[in-house]
């Protein structure tokens, strides 16, 4: 093996803390047998909602167990971290009020309003190396022109900035370098609050909830009081905005993902109907891509972290996947769906639908730990594995 496991993660971080795995497992409320056969990967990882309650409880912060960031071995399979040095000196340099490149050619609104475009799309293909080459120049420009602006061309680029710190934020969560991600929401924010706008304070909420996610144990709940707050700021709009409504709806479903993971599966059921009810059939407002078919998406994702597989499978033959726009969608979909088949003892059809998003978008599996997670569990289960699940353990740099 190249990397340790999830299990040998926890592991490292209860002997560190002084605990014994009795200890662990009062904590936990489970049994001693269960933190032993986790920690030496017979029993899965497989769920952010257990390894978040292992995170809390030991006091460490997600990444720590998930391993992340993961490192590929080739140019290709890595290009989405090898933009990270310059995308972190360009938010370093946003961050400095006072920062002036004299030797850097301002852009135009129009241009930077059509780069802003160009980079969404990139984002919600998850092309994370093409995203590596032209983020760090596009958080300079957005920057040094919203310094410069003043008048209604100010606004405008303060928004143009939002999104550009939402396509950073995304970026950084998804190749697991989630401070430089905490980075870019901090700007985000900071920019939506002088802006005074609803939506974009409500978008960078939504992308605070993100960040939060992924760091995992307390950080939950931090996640879940955001977006409470976030839906009750935009309550009175429901229904007369459209803008607006999307954005409470794709609050309530950061709110069912953080309920899931904090096993609050009544919270989660509210949080869903909520935002069905008022999820349109297409639509992508600030990138959230809130739509009936991420809803179901969301459905099925929160009966994975809720450990109910042939809920799971269900939920998952009712998402209208041709209806999903987002490559990077799609793929989370037949991530979770892989998931659920694994959970059900379903190997064959796991890997078949794991490969499935591979295809669509290799970086996006290859960094996913869930992902990586499964491809473990197949690559262990029985006496031996077969030829497509070691090939694809290579090509994620899980073996030699």
């Amino acid at each position: 093996m190249t990397s340790t496991t999830a299990g040998q993660r926890v592991a490292r971080a209860r002997k560190r803390k002084g605990w014994t795995q009795r200890q662990l497992a009062d904590a936990l409320g489970y049994s001693v047998s269960w933190v032993s056969q986790a920690e030496r990967g017979a029993i899965p990882l497989d769920r952010f909602s257990v390894l978040d309650r292992v995170a809390d409880v030991l006091g460490v912060e997600m990444p720590e167990l998930t391993g992340q960031p993961y490192r590929h071995g080739t140019p290709d399979l890595d290009s989405g971290h090898n933009g990270i040095p310059a995308l972190r000196l360009a938010l370093q340099r946003a961050l400095m009020p006072s920062y002036r490149d004299s030797a850097r050619a301002p852009r135009s609104l129009a241009e930077l309003r059509t780069e802003v475009i160009a980079a969404e799309d990139l984002r919600q293909a998850a092309n994370f190396a093409a995203l590596g080459g032209i983020m760090p120049a596009l958080v300079d420009d957005v920057s040094a022109a919203l310094r410069a602006s003043d008048g209604p061309a100010h606004d405008e680029l303060a928004a143009l900035f939002v999104r550009v710190c939402h396509i950073t934020r995304v970026t950084s969560d998804l190749t697991g370098h989630h401070d430089l991600a905490w980075t870019a929401v901090e700007l985000e924010v900071r920019t939506a609050e002088a802006l005074g706008n609803p939506a974009p304070l409500a978008a960078a909420t939504w992308d605070l909830c993100g960040v939060w996610l992924h760091s995992g144990g307390e950080a939950l709940r931090s996640a879940r009081s955001a977006a409470i707050e976030g839906i009750d700021r935009l309550e009175e709009h429901v229904g007369k905005d459209a803008e607006l409504t999307a954005l409470w709806g794709a609050m309530h479903l950061r709110a069912a993902v953080t309920s899931s993971r904090l096993w609050a599966e009544a919270d989660v059921q509210v949080h869903l109907a909520e935002a069905a009810r008022v999820a349109p059939a297409s639509g992508n407002t600030w990138q959230t891509q809130f739509n009936a078919p991420n809803v179901a998406l969301h459905a099925l994702e929160t009966a994975v972290e809720l450990g109910r597989p042939t809920d799971a499978l269900g939920l998952s033959d009712q998402v209208p996947i041709d209806a999903i726009g987002s490559t990077e969608r799609r793929t989370h979909y037949w991530t979770c769906r892989a998931r659920s088949l694994a959970m059900a003892h379903r190997d064959d059809a796991a890997l078949d639908a794991l490969l499935t998003a591979e295809r669509l978008a290799p970086a996006h599996v290859h960094n996913r730990p869930m992902a990586r997670q499964l491809v473990l569990d197949l690559l262990h289960r029985g006496k031996r594995s077969t030829p497509p699940v070691r090939q694809l353990a290579r090509r994620m740099g899980l073996t030699t």
